[in-house]
This record gives structure tokens, C-alpha cells and sequence, in this order.
């Protein structure tokens, strides 16, 4: 497994550890990562963080975009782990520019058929297929 999608997959998880415990300070964070020294390079730690810190930091900007393209679903009451996948991804169309659009939604499809329920990856790509329609609208083609 790739670094960035390894790195993808520990940030949805702490996400998932952050939505519980509101704090990105909590001593469970060391240990997640001790837990994962064995398989995850510096690489994978600093990306994932950079992921998981830069969704709670833009949080409201993130979770607006997720509004606008999510008709009839309230983000309270998405299933957490699909909210999550969406503010990842959502975050790395926002400041990651040199990841391309595909690249990010392949991504999350994959995360939401790995995390999800049998229906959250239609319902990730969905999403994400128009949040990707406003925020880089030249790599849709």
C-alpha cells in the first residue's frame, strides 16, 4: 500500500478518535501511532496529521462545502465514518492542490467501500462528484 493512501486511511481513523473526543491533543494519538510504528514511515505520519489537523482546522469551510453539495442530508446525520471520508477528501481538494481531482475521489471511494456501509461509496462519489464540480471545475474534464 502507498504511503499517501496508507497516510489517508490513519487520518480517516484519527478523524473517526476526533470526532469523539473534540481534541487533537488527546493522549490516545501517541499511542495510535505507536500502535502503528511497525508499519507507517515518518512519511505516512506527516501526511496523515497534516490531513487530520487541516480538516479540524478548516472545519467550517470544509463541512459548508459538504452542505451545498449534500441535498437532503444534514451532515449531523451522515453515518460518521462517511462524514469523515467526505471532510478528508473534501479538505485535499481545498489545500492539496497537487493531489488531481481523480486521484482524490478514487480515494475515498475506496476508503468508503473499505470503512463504509454497502451504500457509502455511491453516496461518497456522489458527494464528492460535486464538490470537485465547484472547486476544480478544469479538472473535470
Amino acid at each position: 500500500m502507498g504511503t499517501r493512501r496508507r497516510a489517508r486511511e490513519c487520518a480517516l481513523q484519527l478523524l473517526y478518535m476526533w470526532e469523539y473526543l473534540r481534541t487533537v491533543d488527546h493522549p490516545g494519538i501517541p499511542v495510535f501511532w505507536q500502535d502503528r510504528a511497525e508499519q507507517d514511515d515518518e512519511a505516512t505520519k506527516a501526511f496523515a496529521t497534516q490531513l487530520m489537523e487541516g480538516v479540524v482546522s478548516h472545519l467550517e469551510e470544509v463541512d459548508e462545502l459538504i452542505r451545498k453539495a449534500s441535498l437532503n442530508w444534514r451532515i449531523d446525520r451522515m453515518a460518521t465514518v462517511d462524514r469523515n471520508i467526505l471532510r478528508l477528501a473534501t479538505f485535499e481538494l481545498l489545500h492539496v492542490s497537487e493531489t488531481p481531482l481523480k486521484v482524490v475521489l478514487n480515494e475515498a471511494i475506496e476508503l468508503s467501500k473499505r470503512f463504509g456501509s454497502e451504500d457509502s461509496s455511491a453516496f461518497v462519489n456522489g458527494v464528492l462528484d460535486k464538490i470537485g464540480s465547484i472547486l476544480r471545475p478544469a479538472q473535470k474534464k
